[in-house]
C-alpha cells in the first residue's frame, strides 16, 4: 500500500512525551499550557467562566480577521455566545437533521453514480467533500456551484503548518499574508450574499438569520458574515474528515468491515471509534480569566490553555488500550465534538452524513481498498486529522 507518511503518529509521540511530564504542563517553547488528560480537558471545556473562548486579544488585529470574528460564536463567551447559538440551534434540532436523511441518501447515490471510472475513484474528491458541502450549502442557501471555491478556502485556512518548537500565540507574518487574502475573499462573498438575502429573503437559514432578532435587535450584516462562514466551513469539514478517516481505519481492520457487512446496526459505534481514534480537530484553545488549579498545576490568569482532544481521547485512565480500534468500546465518552456550552452544534448532522454515506459504500461495493500505486495525501495533524486524497479501488456488489 503506497501511503504518504501519516504524521499523526509523530503528533501522538509528541503528545505522549508531553503527558510523561503530567496531564497539565507548561510548554515554554509554545508559551502555553497543554491539557492532555480526559477529565482535565472535560473540566476546561465545562467551565467557561474560568476558561474563556474569547481569544480576540490573541487574534491578529487585521481588518479581515476582525470582520470574520464578529459573528464567530465559537470564539465568544456568554451572553453573546448563548444568544447567537440559540439563533442557529433550531436549524440543527434532531428532528430537522433526521428530516435530511432522504436528501443525504439521494446525494450519496448521485455522487457515486457520477463516478467516471466505476472501479477506481478518489473518495474525497468524489464523495467525502461534495456531499457535506452540498448539504450545508443547501441549508444556508448559498450556491452549491461555488463548492470548488469553498474547498480552496477551507484548505488555505486549515493547512497552516504548526511548529511545536514555536509559540502558538503569535501568528507569523507569513501565515497572515497567506490567510488574509482568503479571509477577505470569503468575507466579501458572504457579505454580498447576505445583502442579497436581506433584499430578497428565501426559506434558507441565511434568510432566517437576516430576519432574526436578538433581544429585540436584528443582527447586522457584518455580524452574520462570520456566522455563515463558520457554519459553511465547520459544517462540512468534520464530515469530510470523518468519512476519509473511517475508510483509512476500516482498511487497517478487515475484520471490522466483515462485521459491519454482517450487522449494519454496528456502524454508528464504529463511527464513534473512528471519531475517537482519528479526532478531526485535534485541539482547542482557551484563556484563563482567573488563577485556577487543575491536574496538579496552578495556572495563573491570562494564560493560553490548549485542551488536546486527541490526547484526551487516548487517555488510558478512561480508554483501555487507547491506541487500539475497538468498535465495541462501551462506554466511549470521547470529546471529539467538545463538551459543555460549546459542544459542536453540527454533531448530529456529521454523524448522520457519515452513517448514510458509509452504509451506501458498504452496500454498493463488496471490496473497498486503498489503491497501492498512488500515495494517500494526509493533512497536517496539528491543525486537522484527515486526508486530502484517498484513492480507492472498489468492486461492485
Amino acid at each position: 500500500m503506497a501511503m504518504a507518511h501519516d504524521n499523526l503518529n509523530d503528533l501522538l509521540t509528541w503528545l505522549e512525551a508531553e503527558r510523561a511530564r503530567g496531564q497539565v504542563t507548561y510548554n515554554e517553547k509554545q508559551e502555553c499550557w497543554q491539557v492532555l488528560g480526559h477529565p482535565e480537558v472535560s473540566r476546561v471545556l465545562s467551565d467557561p467562566a474560568t476558561f474563556s473562548s474569547d481569544l480576540s486579544a490573541l487574534q491578529p488585529q487585521q481588518e479581515d480577521f476582525k470582520l470574520f470574528q464578529r459573528g464567530n460564536f465559537v470564539g465568544m463567551d456568554a451572553p453573546q455566545h448563548r444568544k447567537l447559538r440559540t439563533l442557529v440551534s433550531q436549524a440543527f434540532t434532531p428532528k430537522v437533521v433526521a428530516g435530511l436523511a432522504p436528501r443525504i441518501t439521494e446525494l450519496t447515490e448521485q455522487l457515486l453514480d457520477g463516478v467516471r471510472d466505476g472501479g477506481r475513484f478518489d473518495l474525497i474528491d468524489e464523495l467525502a467533500y461534495p456531499l457535506p458541502v452540498i448539504v450545508i450549502a443547501d441549508l444556508l442557501g448559498v450556491p452549491t456551484s461555488d463548492q470548488a471555491m469553498f474547498r480552496t478556502w477551507a484548505d488555505t485556512l486549515l493547512s497552516r503548518q504548526v511548529d511545536p518548537e514555536q509559540s502558538v500565540i503569535q501568528v507569523s507574518e507569513e501565515a497572515l499574508d497567506t490567510i488574509a487574502p482568503t479571509m477577505r475573499e470569503m468575507n466579501s462573498y458572504f457579505l454580498d450574499y447576505i445583502r442579497s438575502r436581506r433584499a430578497r429573503p428565501g426559506e434558507d437559514l441565511t434568510s432566517k438569520l437576516v430576519q432574526a432578532e436578538v433581544d429585540g435587535e436584528r443582527l447586522e450584516d457584518e455580524e452574520i458574515v462570520g456566522f455563515v462562514g463558520l457554519l459553511l466551513l465547520a459544517g462540512h469539514i468534520t464530515t469530510t474528515a470523518t468519512l476519509g478517516n473511517s475508510v483509512v481505519c476500516f482498511d487497517e481492520q478487515p475484520d471490522v468491515v466483515a462485521e459491519l457487512r454482517r450487522d449494519g446496526a454496528a456502524l454508528p459505534a464504529a463511527i464513534e471509534e473512528v471519531l475517537r481514534l482519528r479526532t478531526p480537530f485535534p485541539r482547542l484553545a482557551r484563556i484563563t480569566k482567573s488563577e485556577v488549579e487543575i491536574g496538579g498545576a496552578v495556572i495563573p490568569a491570562g494564560q493560553v490553555v490548549i485542551p488536546w482532544l486527541t490526547a484526551a481521547n487516548r487517555d488510558e485512565r478512561v480508554f483501555a488500550e487507547p491506541n487500539r480500534f475497538d468498535m465495541h468500546r462501551k462506554p466511549n465518552p470521547h470529546l471529539t465534538f467538545g463538551h459543555g456550552v460549546h459542544f459542536c452544534l453540527g454533531a448530529p448532522l456529521a454523524r448522520l452524513e457519515a452513517k448514510i454515506a458509509l452504509q451506501i459504500l458498504l452496500d454498493r461495493y463488496k471490496d473497498i481498498s486503498i489503491a497501492d500505486d498512488v500515495p494517500v495525501e494526509y493533512r497536517s495533524p496539528w491543525t486537522m486529522v484527515g486526508v486530502n486524497k484517498l484513492p480507492l479501488e472498489v468492486r461492485a456488489a
